[in-house]
């Protein structure tokens, strides 16, 4: 047998190659661009033989009788006993231009080229698409009966049918494969389309909830998916038993499943929360077309829209065919398998397979640099507070990956040592700078920003590290008004004017991210911490109105709300020596992960629990609370004494106890 194969370097095209060679005696051309020849010795490893049995014919899908040469045309007259047309655009997101080139124009120069050759049997690879949204069962016979076309790759799919029909004088089959995805044998997949779509959404779900946790999904029309590896042994079984011009075959799923149920099978394939209850998609049909369309006249829900679609990895018109109302007949396709031992096998038994696969190899976020390297090398960053403790371990990895660092403290001393420090651990190559500022002075921080300016042009990345903690209780805070304003002074507008010095020099580039180190006690409104949270609370509420007023001109900005850190700030207060707290190297972690992936927040379970405890149950939150609040004693120097090791009951030792760990 020979053979001549249109496509046979996608994903379906290369896997029937190879199965037509594994017949006896069989030989196979395929047609190949000019520009595509280095791939050549890729495909003949792939298929398993030399050059003298896969036989390369140069060409162009889009020029008439497929721009082979006329010698090669003369050549293969009479020679071909099956010609099988698989190339075609298979993206939903293509445009119409595009689509009808290769889908349309590409059919109609096939069917002259199959002619010109006198091929024996034509065997056209369509898709269900070419159903278009017909409501109802749609049957092998039915072509004429196709609605709802208005949508490129659906009209394309039925044209290209069309012209095979119509137009072809040589014995034709029709082939309609439904949604195909990857080997339900390897899971093995070359791109991201259909079901795969979902797949990120569902992965962050998981990263979000326990797999115990109920979640809702999104109900909506059937679906129909079968794997790649029933595809090609289903249509190089049923190409060899037509004799007679004229058969359609579906090549689908008999059994077919609602795209609820498709969700949730990749859920459980993916160990993410089982979908329990489901909302039916088809409840947006009932919002009048005028509706919808006004509302997305308004550039804010368009955006809104756009930035979720994009977040998600969907295609925009993904939503579009949720409700997707066709279901089709296989009768003609079973009755050809039957007794080949060839059926499409059930979805939720190769379900894990294509999830492993994707995760392994297809995952977008394989591609992406999450190293500090690539996110700050080479750019500019100002640590405040960086002579010490989380500062200056952050300012060592900034170094370390290459960045322009600059530390800014005031006792340059320190700097100096800081300094030395950093170039020890990063290397001699590592850029590093010292800047002696009290960012609470007004006119030592203005001559900061300006020195910025004229030697760096401004920064890239800056790190509001620089701040203060007082640890006393309100009771013990009467006639110490003045903690509250050293504390707000510079935790709160010196980080402001640090920020808003420099936050003209990121608009004019169109580029910058703010990272504001907070705390664990704003979410939770811990005790004895008044003067503190609250500043930190101010920046967090600023932080917000910032990062909403510069979303539009390339400014991000992450708040950390940071758990205790052993670092000299907390030294005094004797009590924090039986407490679990991080590393400044972890604590630095975290701030290398906000310049990473820029997240609006970061925070500990702990926290978010603390936030969610106080926005629900208000008086439990205040009950839990004081409760911590009177275990715990105020240190020497809130209580005016000296020396002497602070006394913990049972229940405070045994709530420590309960809280060791980094979510601390």
């Amino acid at each position: 047998m020979q053979y001549f194969v249109t496509g046979a370097t996608g994903f379906i095209g290369k896997r029937l190659v190879k199965s037509l060679l594994g017949r006896r005696g069989s030989t196979v051309y395929f047609l190949l661009r000019e520009e595509s020849r280095d791939k050549l010795p890729e495909l003949l490893e792939f298929w398993g033989v030399g050059k003298a049995r896969a036989i390369p014919v140069f060409g162009d899908l889009t020029a008439k009788k497929l721009g082979v040469a006329a010698e090669q045309i003369k050549a293969l007259k009479g020679q071909i006993d099956h010609l099988y047309h698989l190339a075609a655009v298979y993206d939903l997101a293509a445009d119409e231009e595009s689509q009808v080139a290769v889908n349309i124009e590409g059919t109609r120069a096939m069917v002259e080229f199959a002619q010109a050759i006198d091929a024996g049997h034509v065997h056209h690879v369509s898709s269900i698409a070419a159903a278009g949204l017909y409501e109802g069962v749609f049957r092998e016979d039915m072509f004429e009966e196709a609605e709802g076309l208005d949508h490129p790759y659906f009209m394309t799919k039925h044209e290209s049918e069309k012209i095979v029909r119509k137009e072809c004088r040589k014995p034709w089959t029709v082939y309609r494969p439904a949604m195909v995805v990857g080997d339900s044998r390897s899971g093995e997949m070359d791109k991201i389309d259909g079901p795969y779509y979902f797949f990120k959404p569902i992965q962050r779900l998981r990263q979000i909830l326990p797999p115990w946790m109920p979640a809702i999904g999104l109900e909506g029309g059937r679906v129909n998916i079968v794997p790649v590896d029933f595809v090609v042994a289903a249509l190089d079984h049923i190409s060899h038993q037509q004799k007679k011009s004229g058969g359609c075959f579906h090549l689908v799923d008999p059994v077919g499943y609602r795209v609820g149920d498709v969700l949730d099978i990749f859920s459980r394939a993916a160990h993410a929360p089982k979908m329990s209850l489901f909302v039916n998609a088809a409840l947006m049909g009932f919002i009048p077309k005028s509706v919808k369309k006004g509302l997305m006249a308004l550039a804010p829900v368009r955006r809104i829209r756009n930035a979720v679609m994009k977040d998600l990895g969907l295609p925009e018109d993904m939503l579009t065919f949720i409700n997707y109302p066709t279901r089709f007949d296989c009768r003609e396709t079973e009755a050809a398998l039957k007794g080949s031992g060839i059926a499409c096998p059930n979805l939720q038994d190769y379900a894990w397979r294509l999830w492993d696969y994707w995760e392994r190899h297809l995952d977008p976020a394989l591609l992406i640099d999450r190293s500090l390297k690539g996110a700050c090398g080479g750019k500019v960053v100002l640590v405040t507070g960086g002579s010490s403790g989380i500062g200056l371990a952050a300012a060592k990895k900034f170094a370390e990956a290459g960045a322009i660092t600059v530390i800014c403290a005031r006792d340059e001393v320190k700097l100096k040592e800081a300094v030395a420090e950093i170039r020890a651990h990063a290397g001699p190559q590592a850029q590093i700078h010292s800047y002696s500022a009290d960012i609470a002075n007004e006119q030592s921080c203005a001559e900061m920003v300006a020195w910025l300016a004229e030697q760096f042009g401004g920064v890239d990345f800056l790190i509001n590290n620089a701040g203060r903690s007082i640890r006393r209780a309100i009771e013990s805070s009467y006639d110490r008004f003045h903690d509250y304003e050293r504390t707000m002074q510079l935790n709160y507008f010196g980080c402001l004017r640090v920020t808003m010095g420099l936050l003209p020099g990121m608009v004019a580039k169109r580029r910058g991210h703010v990272v504001n180190i907070s705390s664990i006690g704003v979410l939770t409104n811990a005790p004895r911490f008044s003067a503190y949270v609250a500043s930190k609370a101010a920046l967090d509420a600023w932080t917000r109105c910032a990062s909403s007023e510069y979303a539009d001109l390339g400014l991000t900005f992450t708040t950390i709300n940071m758990p205790l850190v052993r670092t000299p700030m907390i030294a005094p207060t004797k009590i924090y020596n039986n407490v679990p707290t991080l590393s400044p190297e972890e604590a630095a972690d975290m701030i290398a992960q906000a310049c990473i992936a820029k997240p609006v927040r970061i925070a500990t379970r702990l926290g978010i629990t603390g936030e969610l405890l106080h926005a629900l149950v208000p008086r439990v939150a205040q009950i839990v609370m004081n409760t911590s609040f009177r275990m715990f004693p105020d240190s020497d120097a809130a209580q005016g004494a000296k020396g002497g090791k602070p006394q913990l009951s049972a229940e405070a030792i045994a709530l420590q106890q309960m809280m060791k760990g980094i979510h601390f």
